[in-house]
């Protein structure tokens, strides 16, 4: 692994924005250099640590997914990468910086719809199940317990927030009011046939996908699009199948590691109230969550 990218700063292309992890270039009107950098964030903060290397692995687990899911495998949905180098659009001593960390993508009109699919009851989801019976509007059936795989993938989105402020759970009929009937709908199916698809490839790794969130935008057509990350330890919950257990929370392959510690951590004496500034986090707990990453990318391109 290189040395960790906390924020990249690349001079010679305008930056757009800067996310909990991916700094956004334009590259003329129409591409975007997406840069994955090394930053952690938890509980929608950002950690003052990097994560040596994340950034490349969630870049070569996107880019294995969209690959899995693209013309040649699946085929569910139109993705934006450009099939460009990154390194073509940047100066020569920048280069460094975006090597097998980023991506070169059209640039789309992006919905401002988390599309949340969830093949098991795990974390938020389990804790409101047990609270009146559903999750986020969505009635399930009775007996489940933690961790429970549910009878058929449910879809509950979100409406997407500000970077530090959280995504809020919204229903179905709200995210028609927002982009209308036939989008949503669109969404919501493409969301859960990909779910299932990949699914059904990481399980042939020894690997659950509990849950996942996409995104999408529009290209100057009108085509829905598959943007972002997509299905990367940050933006999914991985289980081991082998030590999944129905009732119990199995060891995943994410950022629970981290977020754990830090509902133990303490600031000043006083525990974490999960608002800036974060924790400083030890370097064991670092090392471990960087093993997380890369023992996922192993087995799922192994």
């Amino acid at each position: 692994m290189t040395t960790a990218l906390h924020t990249s700063t690349l001079t010679s292309l305008t930056l757009l924005a800067r996310g909990k992890v991916r700094d956004n270039y334009a590259v003329g009107d129409d591409r975007i250099l997406m840069v994955a950098s090394d930053r952690l964030s938890a509980f929608d903060v950002i950690m003052g640590e990097p994560i040596p290397g994340k950034g490349e692995l969630l870049t070569q687990m996107a880019l294995f997914w969209f690959e899995k899911l693209g013309p040649h495998g699946a085929n569910i949905c139109p993705n934006h990468l450009t099939g460009d180098a990154p390194e073509s659009v940047v100066t020569a001593a920048e280069i460094p910086q975006v090597t097998g960390r980023s991506m070169l993508v059209k640039r789309l009109k992006p919905i401002p719809i988390e599309a949340v699919v969830r093949g098991y009851l795990a974390g938020s989801g389990w804790k409101e199940y047990q609270d009146n019976g559903q999750v986020c509007g969505v009635p399930l059936p009775a007996g489940l317990k933690n961790a429970s795989k549910l009878p058929e993938p449910i879809y509950t989105p979100a409406a997407k927030a500000a970077v530090g402020d959280h995504d809020e759970n919204i229903t179905f009929e709200k995210t028609v009011e927002i982009i209308g009937l036939d989008l949503a709908t669109r969404i919501r199916d493409i969301s859960i046939a990909i779910y299932k698809a990949a699914a059904e490839i990481a399980l042939t790794k020894g690997i659950i996908i509990a849950d996942t969130k996409f995104e999408f935008g529009l290209d100057s057509d009108g085509t829905l699009t598959l943007m972002d990350e997509v299905l990367t330890p940050d933006s999914s919950r991985y289980w081991p199948h082998e030590s999944y257990q129905e009732g119990s929370n199995p060891p995943s392959y994410d950022k629970q590691f981290v977020r754990d510690w830090l509902e133990q951590a303490l600031v000043d004496g006083k525990p974490w109230t999960k608002t800036p500034p974060a924790p400083r986090v030890p370097k064991e707990v670092i090392e471990r969550t960087a093993a997380k990453y890369r023992e996922a990318l192993q087995r799922l391109t192994a």
